[in-house]
């Protein structure tokens, strides 16, 4: 591809960044846009970072750029690196106030005693030998506005064929930083490119040092894995490597479903449920969690269908390990042990039992709306014959929303009383007044009393204890 036409000369950040540039070139040193931006260039996708290279010390480029009027950070000067800042000229640009690049000098680094960092860092004389230190050769590309292209390891041609491939020794790469194997599974899942065969098997040799990576960057690279549009195909190919970090997925490899139901694995029928719901953490983490749990539940009666009786509830027992163990947000991780609990539940698209529903989410419409995108895509990833739950979940969608055009009732607060008025007929202040407020909740979800004033009164001022006044 000619050098011209990899990046969008009218976007601003490429113009901020080629700012950048020409501060350092014009003190006499080489400067290179770097890396996944250039990939992602080459592309056509949406840039989120725009790295630089140069030859010159973090030192001098925070000189040169200071003398250019430009804010700088030390975010990394042990490594070489500094945070140049651009501000911005006008306010087109997605409300930023600038934008800010990290700019490192050509180095080359020596053993990774942790398997993420480098023990020490030398800094080298050519962008190429820059870029012989860089995971995959997608990623081991410069670009120049003049130079055009550097690209030492064929990364043009790998991404022509679509293929993820280490830069030299792929066991090397591995054992020098164990993240980049996640980096590698997350770009099949974002970018959908098969990982080189070698690469791939040295993924599989080097994954138990994925153990020694703070967990924190594993979630990170997780979270953008589940995200990807080609998740179905990843999964089924990363399973394996993935694995060190979700033993869980280990045993759902393979494992038949020997039911009129079902026509894959459960692997395969996790690819596909993840496949077939929105790209949002919440529901991607759901729909590869949400079977788990069968491998312990299953057994097999005297003419071979396979059973699986429990797995939800056993699902969300380990998905509640999970999440402790992956350190995901309280909040996040109670809503995604729910999915995983109720996943299997029989919903009736009917007014009553979606307010039952509603009740036990304690009235989260959210989380209700992602229990049918859930069951929805589970319900695709069944045999053929058997996907009727998809539409059952698309109708309670549709009668939960008219149900909300009538303000109807499912949760405490859509309750026509509250508790002021049970003091003002004579109850005292305390947790009482929550479970007769629940008490009178259940009375209008099952449609024995209207959600009106003067009925629910009458009702809790039957229920009245003489002995609370």
């Amino acid at each position: 591809m000619p050098f011209y036409e990899v990046f969008d000369h009218t976007d601003h950040e490429f113009q901020a960044a080629l700012r950048v540039v020409s501060c350092i070139e014009s003190n006499g040193h080489e400067a290179w846009l770097v890396g996944g931006c250039v990939r992602d260039a080459i592309l056509g996708r949406e840039i989120s970072d725009i790295d630089i290279a140069t030859s010159a010390s973090w030192e001098q480029v925070e000189s040169y750029a200071q003398e250019a009027g430009l804010t700088t950070h030390r975010t990394g000067i042990a490594y070489g690196t500094i945070t140049v800042c651009v501000p911005l000229e006008d306010d087109r640009a997605d409300n930023k106030s600038v934008y800010a690049f990290e700019v490192t000098t050509y180095r080359s680094e020596g053993t990774y005693g942790d398997g993420r960092h480098p023990d020490s860092v030398s800094f080298c004389a050519t962008i190429q030998e820059d870029l012989s230190r860089r995971d995959f050769t997608m990623n081991a590309l410069a670009w120049h506005p003049t130079r055009g292209l550097v690209d030492p390891y064929g990364g043009t041609d790998d991404i022509e064929r679509k293929v993820i491939r280490a830069v030299g020794n792929p066991i090397e790469r591995f054992s020098e930083d164990a993240l980049r194997i996640m980096r590698a599974c997350r770009f099949e899942s974002q970018l959908g490119f098969a990982i080189e065969s070698a690469t791939l098997q040295a993924m599989r040799e080097k994954k138990h040092r994925l153990t020694h990576v703070a967990i924190e960057r594993i979630v990170k690279e997780l979270d953008a894995f589940v995200l990807g549009d080609y998740v179905r195909q990843a999964l089924l190919d990363c399973v394996d490597v993935i694995s060190p970090i979700l033993p869980e997925l280990a045993a759902i490899k393979g494992f038949p479903q020997n039911t009129p139901y079902h026509c894959y694995d459960i692997l395969e029928h996790t690819a596909y449920a993840m496949e077939n719901v929105e790209a949002s953490l919440l529901l991607r983490w759901a729909a590869l969690l949400h079977d788990i749990g069968k491998p312990a539940a299953h057994f097999t009666r005297e003419d071979g269908i396979s059973h699986f009786f429990g797995h939800a509830q056993m699902g969300a027992t380990m998905t509640e390990g999970i999440c402790l163990r992956l350190g995901f947000p309280k909040k996040f991780g109670e809503q995604l042990v729910t999915l995983v609990a109720m996943h299997d539940d029989r919903l009736e698209p009917a007014p009553k039992p979606i307010k039952r529903v509603l009740m036990r989410l304690d009235g989260d419409e959210d989380l209700f709306r992602a229990l049918c995108a859930l069951k929805r895509a589970d319900s695709l990833a069944h045999a053929p014959d058997f996907r009727q739950r998809a539409k059952s979940a698309d109708e309670a969608i549709r009668v939960f929303e008219e149900m909300k055009e009538r303000n109807e009732a499912w949760c405490i607060k859509d309750l026509a009383i509250n508790g002021d008025d049970l003091i003002a007929i004579g109850y005292e202040q305390g947790p009482k007044l929550g479970a007769i407020l629940n008490d009178a909740l259940e009375e209008v979800v099952n449609e024995r009393i209207e959600n009106e004033r003067g009925a629910l009164l009458s009702w809790v001022q039957q229920r009245l204890d003489p002995k609370t006044t």
